[in-house]
């Protein structure tokens, strides 16, 4: 089984850590500290909020896009219900994340965006692949 590990920079460690815990991730004290925040989703997926100058240490010379003004990943979670979309959507606006588009309904996918309190952008969605339209 693979692992998934997101990197993302962010201004404010305490406040992204504290966000992140609002919608549902856990903490692992184990790989966090003054630079960087190990928040955990489940087994297979967990998100590193890094310091900036931190981040800057993994990318070469390649500088820190603003998240807030472009888009080089989209982060999307497949969860069981429409309620359960709507209740992790809610707990992100909750927390200070902003709606990014409206909510779409395609019958057989359901999904609301929002972005982290650094411009990250979330796709939270439900999907019945067994009513996808045939082609």
């Amino acid at each position: 089984m693979a692992k998934l590990y997101i990197n993302l920079p962010v201004v404010d460690l305490p406040r992204a850590t504290a966000f992140y815990e609002a919608i549902g991730f856990t903490k692992n004290t184990d790989f966090s500290n003054e630079d960087a925040s190990a928040m955990v989703w489940d087994d297979t997926l967990s998100v590193m909020l890094l310091t900036p100058w931190f981040c800057a240490n993994f990318l070469g010379k390649k500088t820190i896009s603003d998240a807030y003004t472009t888009t080089e990943v989209l982060n999307a979670l497949q969860f069981d219900s429409r309620e359960a979309v709507d209740t992790f959507f809610n707990k992100a606006i909750t927390a200070g994340g902003k709606k990014t588009i409206e909510a779409y309904d395609h019958g057989f996918m359901y999904g609301r965006d929002f972005e982290d309190l650094d411009g990250h952008i979330w796709e939270a969605f439900w999907m019945d692949v067994s009513q996808m339209p045939k082609q």
